[in-house]
């Protein structure tokens, strides 16, 4: 495998305008003029940051990076006070995409992303197949109900019961029959006393079990406060409004994908997105190429996970 571990830098970046008062940062590195591809990050709410760049050869790629709206470094952030959050939806950021896309200039390209990064990314091509090359998708995550109540509502506590406790903490004891809602009303509330704790908890019970073994660096860097706040307002916001999909829409339309060449990468562990979403996908997209990691969780850079990315991406760029 080529050397992961040579830093990749940008050679341009910026703010675009986006409107309704958003502008989303961007980056681009690698080569001028290599294959263009764009790595989607997780959350929503979560951030790029420059390890995701090293899934694409930069001899051969002309990365993009962005983050979405409300978090990493675009503006204005969702920790604000009075982070406003009603411009910041599913098909705001698919245009958002579009509008990357032509501002750099750029017919097609490979896009490449795992977990939330995923169900964006098949919104996106279901939406605008024409614009993209191939697809590259690991964890997969759709924002079904069943995917939101395991993981928020109860079903990972089977797993991971000391983890749960610290979730469900925050909420009082006769509102944790409904914890997204719940999170909602604490999330939202305008006192940080209350907002931070709350955003917190949600922010540590994701982190903790986001990889197969706990990495303290990975929880330390989602705890961080403002960070926690607008990763756990920004996913909070998006499953009260189920993602404005309706019930198993990326699912059902993955007709939309079969000329589209692509890649599933699923953990078999993974606790925070279940390979049965993964598989579901698979066999509604059967033109896919589907790798099932026998020994791997959720994040991107598990072992086993981070290496099939790359094999995709590499064979893709030839």
């Amino acid at each position: 495998m080529r050397d992961v571990n040579r830093e990749i830098e940008p050679f341009d970046s910026g703010l675009l305008d986006v409107g309704d008062g958003q502008q989303i940062y961007y980056e681009v590195s690698g080569n001028p003029d290599g294959k263009p591809a764009v790595y989607l990050h997780g959350g929503p709410g979560g951030a790029s940051n420059p390890d995701q760049r090293q899934v694409f050869d930069p001899a051969k790629y002309r990365i993009v990076l962005f983050d979405q709206r409300g978090c990493g470094n675009s503006l204005p952030h969702a920790s604000a006070p009075n982070a406003d959050l009603t411009a910041i939806t599913t098909w705001h950021i698919v245009a958002d995409m579009e509008s990357l896309r032509s501002h750099l200039g750029i017919d097609t390209w490979l896009v490449c992303g795992g977990s939330w990064g995923s169900a964006l990314a098949l919104a996106y091509a279901q939406k605008h197949p024409d614009s993209v090359s191939e697809l590259v998708l690991r964890g997969i995550f759709t924002l079904r109900k069943s995917e939101l109540d395991w993981f928020y509502e109860g079903g990972a506590a089977n797993v991971y019961p000391d983890l749960w406790e610290g979730y469900v903490e925050p909420v009082p004891e006769n509102e944790r029959g409904r914890l997204i809602e719940a999170y909602s009303r604490l999330l939202n509330d305008p006192d940080p006393a209350v907002h931070v704790p709350a955003a917190k908890a949600w922010s540590r019970w994701e982190s903790s079990t986001i990889t197969l073994l706990q990495d303290p660096a990975v929880i330390d860097h989602f705890t961080e406060d403002s960070f926690a706040v607008a990763f756990a307002r920004i996913e909070n916001h998006f499953f009260m409004n189920e993602g404005w999909f309706s019930e198993g829409q990326l699912i059902a339309e993955a007709s939309k994908l079969k000329d589209i060449p692509g890649v599933i990468i699923q953990g078999r562990y993974d606790m925070c997105t279940p390979a049965t979403t993964a598989w579901d996908l698979h066999r509604a997209w059967p033109e896919a190429e589907f790798i099932m990691i026998p020994d791997a969780g959720h994040s991107f850079q598990e072992p086993g996970i981070f290496e099939a990315i790359i094999e995709a991406t590499d064979r893709f760029a030839d």
